[in-house]
């Protein structure tokens, strides 16, 4: 026979449930009296985050990130292009970043997401501007060949501070480059191609063997909210929804300011608050440069 505390337990779930879809802002104004979230983290914290190299088999460089639940699938492809009159000694990169309708029940199939294409813009800008890449290193032939990066992010699982999630999945992948052997064909052109078949057919690679891009000033973010005077680090898809002013500081990983970007909300960041953010992010900077160095130690062993 069920007890009336099972009863009164269950009618209790109820009621905070009802309570937090009919007044979400206020259910979690009252965690935040005890500087805590409604998944017990502390104002400060980012949820826990693990990164996998080599996610996809048919790719140059790939990881899979997961950043609480939100889940991030990155993936490179090179291809070797003609360098543009303006840069004959650099190579492209080209940054794609697609939210299809599984990862989201407000995404609908057919119709594009603007969320996307921010995020799109936003991690072009910060890959191109952190000098992560010196673009110089993707030529090949000065004025004739380059390479071509092609990164591709998919986000499987959108719950909050997706800029965050698809830039660490995008370091990673970068870290996981391998960058393919090229070689001269009969037409003087340069194609991607097997090591062993150049050592068969007696052609000379224009690259010795796969090689490793050389990173540096790898940036790492972090997204904290801003609500009346607290700060909520790494927001959940409902905090992002319900408190409406957001802030991301991307830093180097020398701790150097890359950028910092404020999408609105009703929440002015005084000088305080963005100096607090920061000092948030650099101790995420280092969290995430340890997770990403144990993933590529991983990898090395493997």
């Amino acid at each position: 026979m069920v007890s009336a505390n099972v009863y009164g337990d269950l009618s209790s779930e109820m009621e905070v449930d009802a309570f937090r879809r009919l007044f979400p802002l206020r259910y979690h104004e009252r965690f935040l009296l005890d500087s805590i979230r409604p998944d017990a983290r502390p104002l400060g914290r980012a949820r826990d985050t693990s990164v996998a190299l080599g996610a996809v088999a048919s790719a140059d460089g790939s990881a899979l990130v997961k950043i609480g639940c939100t889940t991030m699938l990155a993936a490179i492809k090179m291809e070797v292009m003609t360098p543009s009159k303006e840069s004959p000694d650099e190579g492209s990169i080209v940054v794609e970043f697609y939210m299809p309708p599984i990862c989201s029940p407000h995404v609908r199939p057919g119709r594009p997401v603007e969320e996307a294409l921010v995020v799109s813009k936003q991690l072009s800008d910060t890959i191109l501007s952190s000098g992560m890449i010196n673009l110089k290193e993707l030529c090949l032939v000065s004025g004739k060949a380059a390479w071509m990066v092609y990164l591709d992010i998919y986000c499987l699982d959108a719950d909050g501070s997706l800029f965050d999630a698809a830039l660490l999945s995008a370091v990673a992948a970068f870290s996981h480059l391998w960058i393919p052997v090229v070689s001269l064909n009969e037409d003087g052109r340069v194609v991607v191609s097997e090591e062993n078949e150049e050592r068969k057919l007696g052609k000379e690679p224009i690259n010795k063997g796969k090689r490793k891009l050389t990173l540096s000033s790898l940036p790492f973010s972090l997204t904290c909210i801003l609500h009346k005077n607290y700060i909520l680090a790494d927001p959940t898809t409902e905090e992002e929804s319900i408190m409406e002013t957001l802030l991301t500081v991307v830093l180097d990983s020398s701790g150097q300011l890359v950028s910092l970007n404020k999408p609105g909300g009703p929440v002015l960041a005084y000088a305080s608050a963005v100096q607090d953010c920061i000092s948030l992010t650099r101790q995420r900077m280092k969290e995430l440069q340890n997770i990403l160095n144990e993933a590529i130690s991983d990898m090395e062993v493997d």
